[in-house]
Parts: structure tokens; sequence; C-alpha cells
């Protein structure tokens, strides 16, 4: 194959970032988003706009490229598995659908006798009557949400009679842990029993939203090990082909929960581009591309902070980075409070 044209579905900050590592590899990509000013527009090679359920664009699109990723997991599935007709789609859209839905990706976890928060579905609202043992808790949305959206933290049942909460959607009960710490595990999988892991990242969450990440995390050997056996029979069991992140919860008696599995790059690896010969954008790129596995080296320890809403705007006016700085704008027109802009990267 001359040359490789990766499609890649969503145009954010994440579409951005692969686009990017793709020129490094001399890989072109074809960004598809219902987002007319998607930032990724700027890093890619060539952008289409329409919606996810025009059928003709979609065919159009994946007629253009020799795979297909993509940079959410809130794509509908019968899209994904529309284009897996045509062209491959690396994870494969069964991965997704399983993601996408709370529930099934809490068993799912569970039945690899992986430790997650005690749970429940919630059908309707008189459910949470007999769930007082849950509580406190978080009333999520099974499906879509992200960044705190969706989610209700409930400490008692009376509160509810407070919550504008549409009990025609199905939601998940999670029982709150007493929090430690909450790490992420950011793991490549190139095939059966042949992966690349970075080491666990400490992150740090203000209004939901990841706000700090840094390497290394203080944690135990014990819990540094847990966690990336854990990644491994994740991505093993899914099968999974690209580049995978899950995050964890540590609680005060060191037990290590999985909380959430995506099926991405993440926010939580942008410091693997510094910190790293090798970024989680571009070990995507080249397992969803066939692509040379190269040995992962870390190059320094990191730490990596969101800009969110109007913290931007100081860089945009050009403070003055130190050499262990690095600044990267998303180029999003618009904006927003709990919006990630930017980010700034710290070699330490």
């Amino acid at each position: 194959m001359s040359e490789i044209k990766l499609g890649i579905i969503g145009g954010g900050q994440l579409g951005s970032m692969l686009s990017n590592a793709a020129k490094k590899l001399n890989v072109k990509t074809i960004i598809y988003c219902d987002d007319k000013d998607a930032p990724a527009q700027n890093f890619c090679d060539e952008f289409i706009f329409s919606s996810y359920d025009n059928k003709e664009k979609i065919t159009e699109f994946a007629k253009k490229t020799n795979v297909i990723t993509y940079e959410f997991e809130n794509i509908p599935y019968e899209t994904l598995n529309e284009i897996n007709k045509i062209k491959s789609v690396l994870p494969k859209p069964s991965v997704n659908r399983l993601i996408q839905h709370r529930l099934a990706e809490k068993d799912f976890v569970n039945k690899l006798n992986i430790r997650t928060t005690r749970y429940a579905s919630i059908e309707k609202k008189s459910d949470l009557n007999t769930l007082e043992d849950f509580l406190p808790g978080i009333l999520k949305t099974t499906t879509m949400g992200y960044d705190g959206k969706g989610q209700y933290p409930i400490k008692k049942i009376d509160q509810l009679e407070k919550l504008s909460i549409d009990f025609s959607k199905g939601y998940i009960l999670e029982k709150l842990v007493k929090l430690k710490k909450e790490i992420s595990v950011i793991i490549t999988r190139f095939g059966n029993n042949n992966y690349q892991l970075y080491e666990p990242i400490e992150n740090t969450h203000e209004d939901q939203i990841l706000k700090y990440s840094k390497i290394p995390a203080q944690i135990s050997k014990d819990i540094f090990n847990k966690a990336n056996d854990w990644a491994i029979s994740i991505a093993e069991e899914l099968k999974y082909i690209g580049t995978l992140c899950v995050e964890f919860f540590i609680d005060r008696n060191e037990n290590l929960y999985v909380n959430e599995i995506a099926p991405r790059v993440h926010n939580s690896g942008h410091l693997t581009i510094n910190a790293y010969n090798v970024s989680q954008f571009e070990n995507h790129i080249r397992a969803v591309c066939s692509l040379e596995k190269v040995p992962l080296n870390k190059l320094s320890n990191a730490k990596m902070v969101n800009l969110i809403g109007n913290q931007i705007i100081p860089f945009r006016e050009n403070i003055k980075l130190k050499d262990n700085e690095f600044f990267f704008d998303y180029l999003k027109k618009e904006i927003k409070d709990k919006r990630k802009m930017g980010h700034i990267t710290t070699l330490i």
C-alpha cells in the first residue's frame, strides 16, 4: 500500500491530535464530522461535514479511505456497522456498542473478575426507593454523557424531588467509593498478546472534568501492576485494535476499581506526546493502519493541565513558555464554560 488514507469520525481535539500524529507517519487523514466548525479540519488532509445518518455522505467518506477509526464513542452503532461493511472500522463497532452502554460495560468488566463500584439498573424513579444502601451515589444515563453531562450526584433519596430527571431514559446508580485517587492506564493493542502499555497516569477532576494529569502516579507497586494487568485483560477480551484507556478509582483502603473504559485515545494521555518517544495518538494510528510497532520509551516525567473555557485566553495572547512547557491550542472557535480549549504539558 503506497499511501494510507485513514478516515476519522469526529472532529474534536482528539481528531486533531490523531491527524497531527498521522502526518509524521505519512498517513493521510479524512475527517467526517457533523460540526461544520470542528477544529480538526485545521489539521487533517480532507474534511467532510455532514450528519452521522447521511448514508450517501457516509458511503462517499468510507470509499475514500483504507481504514476508519473514531475519536469519540457516542457515534450511533448503526452508522459504524454500515461503514464497516464498506471499509474496516477499528476498534470494531461491537466494542463501541458495548462501551456506549454503562450497564453492559460494568457487567462485562465484572465477568472478567475485575472489581467495579457497586451499581444497579434504574428503569423508573421508584426503583431508587429500595436502594438507600447505594447512597451516596451517582445517577448516570446508561448511554451518552461525558464530562459530567447526564450525571446526578445523590446523597439522600429526598434529593430526587429537587432534580429534574427524565426517567424515560435508562440510568445506572453507582455507589460512590471513599476516593483516595483516580488513575488511568492507556494501552495500545496491535493483536493477540501484542500490546504496549503507558505507565499509570494520576488524574484530578474539577466539576467532573479532567483538570490535571501527571506521571509518575503516586501509587503502590501492587496498584501499578494490578491496573496494568486489568487493562491488558480488558483489551484482550475485547480483541481490541488501537489505543484504549481504562479509568480507575483507588479507595482509602487501597482497593482498585474500574470506573470506565474509553475505546479511543484519551485526554489523560495528552502528556504522552511530549513524555514518550511514541504518543498514544501515533500508536493508535500504527495499530489501526497495521504499521510497525516501535519500542516504547518514556523520555520524561510530566504533568498536564487542561485549559477550560477562558483559561485559554492568556496563552493565546502569548504567555512566555519555559523550555520544558508545551502549549496546545485546539483552535476551537467559540470559548464556552466547561469546554476544553487547550492544554499545557510540562516535563518534570
